[in-house]
């Protein structure tokens, strides 16, 4: 019963918001905001042009900590186990690995945007 009541919420909640928003308009639509291209480059030069590595370095520490909730998300359903403390064991060495490894990008200054 109660796995037909969620799939029902969750259709309805699905259809609605699918209606919802072929019924708000696009605001400001303008020609830039069409252009296919949104990496800020023009289409029309050299596509060989000087890369930051900052932007490398964002994306990297962006997809590290995405990571870090995609480990971090079935953590409420592993509290049920039977070995709760190798658990939680596990859930705290990660997080110290990772607020280390932030720790020492910051004390490099890899977070700072200076050019």
């Amino acid at each position: 019963m109660n796995m037909m009541l969620t799939l029902i919420t969750n259709i309805i909640l699905a259809l609605l918001l699918i209606t919802i928003t072929f019924w708000i308009p696009q605001p400001n639509a303008y020609m830039e905001k069409h252009n296919p291209y949104e990496c800020g480059f023009d289409p029309t030069t050299s596509a060989h042009l000087p890369f930051s590595m900052k932007f490398f370095l964002v994306a990297i520490t962006f997809l590290l900590f995405d990571l870090e909730i995609a480990l971090l998300l079935p953590l409420p359903w592993a509290t049920q186990t039977n070995k709760l403390m190798l658990t939680t064991n596990m859930i705290l060495a990660l997080i110290i690995i990772l607020v280390a490894g932030l720790a020492y990008e910051w004390s490099q200054k890899g977070l700072d945007w200076v050019e």
